[in-house]
């Protein structure tokens, strides 16, 4: 029953009883585009307090109520991955944050690179995607939305404990599950470079650090979207959970 239900991702504490305040686009949305009514179900998650079921309210233009009944599903951690990527064009960057959040990471971080296409970031469009991502897909986690960051800065302050896998368009192409299982479990992050690829002073940087694992992802050049995705994909099998 619970995966005919809309889902709604809120901002409230969740517990039994509790009302909760739905905002001006998600009454419109519940209202005038999902026809629903006063009384019907519909589930909501924050991210951190498990999914449930509330009952919805009131409906007025200017958002609605929902009380919460009983929780569908405890929350559910996934792993501790995050996504570092040279900002992409608008449709690209909507796709890529969409199908990160499918994947299952806890972190979108933008990188600013000397082959960046476009270094302006609308953090707050990067979130509205992943919302809508686990929101359409019965995802629990929503995942943090960074500040864009240069990329020396960011290497040179990098926690060594987080294992930085490096989508390496010059690396051998030899099997990346390989050198991904000869490393322990533990923090990781995957970092895909611009269309123009990396500087060779950015990659001999990047080589350079102990805490920088280097992966080919095949001998086909791929689009920095179409990259993401085999990369977390690789990392979930080998290192994350999927195993």
């Amino acid at each position: 029953m619970s995966s005919k239900l809309q889902r709604l991702f809120v901002t409230s504490r969740l517990e039994p009883g509790f009302e909760i305040a739905l905002g001006k686009e998600q009454a419109h949305y519940l209202g005038n585009v999902l026809r629903l009514k006063q009384g019907e179900n519909l589930l909501v998650f924050n991210g951190s307090d498990g999914e449930w079921c509330a009952a919805l309210g009131a409906i007025g233009r200017k958002g609605a109520q929902a009380r919460i009944t009983h929780q569908t599903r405890p929350q559910e951690e996934g792993p501790d991955l995050h996504y570092l990527f040279a900002p992409l064009k608008r449709a690209r960057l909507d796709y890529m944050a969409q199908k990160a959040t499918e994947l299952g990471v806890s972190a979108l971080r933008p990188v600013i690179t000397r082959h960046t296409v476009t270094e302006r970031v609308k953090t707050d469009r990067l979130l509205a995607n992943a919302i809508e991502a686990a929101e359409q897909c019965g995802i629990l986690r929503v995942p943090e939305v960074r500040e864009p960051e240069k990329l020396g800065k960011l290497i040179g302050e990098w926690d060594e404990n987080r294992l930085l896998i490096f989508a390496d368009e010059a690396a051998p192409h030899t099997s990346p599950i390989e050198a991904l299982q000869a490393r322990a479990p533990g923090p990781l992050a995957v970092l895909i470079g611009p269309e123009g690829g990396f500087e060779r002073e950015e990659r001999a940087a990047l080589l350079a650090k102990r805490f920088v694992l280097p992966i080919s992802l095949g001998p086909r050049v791929m689009r920095a979207d179409t990259a993401a995705v085999a990369a977390l994909a690789l990392v979930n099998a080998a290192l994350g959970d999927w195993r």
